[in-house]
């Protein structure tokens, strides 16, 4: 078990920050931080905006508090919308993605413990978007980052009809 033994504090203003057009993201604590028990972001989304893709994690629970906002939050085969206050944690190995919902934005906190060093996945996917990385890198990581891409039909449907 990974505890925290050390108070770990990142203000605002010194958060790396990742900006898409749809979505900006906010670096805070990486596994690093944390001596192990956690990492977490902030996303922001656009209205409608896709945050991740279908994926899951072999070792870590994925929870998400929604700041403000409502998301589209996949769980397995269950699709449900989360409002502003509302929690969800996706165990280990459950296929998962989130989303603005349509016609709204969302405000996300998002941790997972325990923690997985990913600062550095965030950045790669920054550089593919901008075409300085390519697909096969990605792929090539899922194992360093713990982010196995899956398909997921329900998900797709889900995105397709909003």
């Amino acid at each position: 078990m990974s505890l925290i033994v050390e108070t770990a504090i990142v203000r605002e203003v010194d958060a790396e920050t990742i900006v898409s057009p749809t979505a900006t993201g906010r670096l805070l604590l990486d596994s690093g931080d944390t001596g192990g028990a956690l990492s977490t972001i902030r996303m922001t989304l656009a209205e409608g905006a896709d945050g991740a893709v279908p994926h899951h994690h072999a070792t870590s629970t994925e929870f998400f508090y929604i700041l403000g906002g409502k998301a589209r939050i996949l769980s397995g085969e269950q699709i449900v919308t989360l409002e502003q206050g509302d929690v969800a944690a996706v165990p280990p190995l459950t296929p998962h993605a989130f989303a603005a919902a349509p016609g709204h934005t969302a405000d996300l906190l998002i941790v997972v413990a325990p923690g997985i060093q990913r600062f550095e996945y965030f950045r790669l996917l920054d550089r593919l978007r901008r075409g300085e990385a390519t697909l096969e890198e990605l792929l090539a990581s899922q194992d360093l980052y713990d982010n196995h891409f899956l398909d997921s039909p329900a998900w797709t449907h889900d995105r397709q009809a909003s």
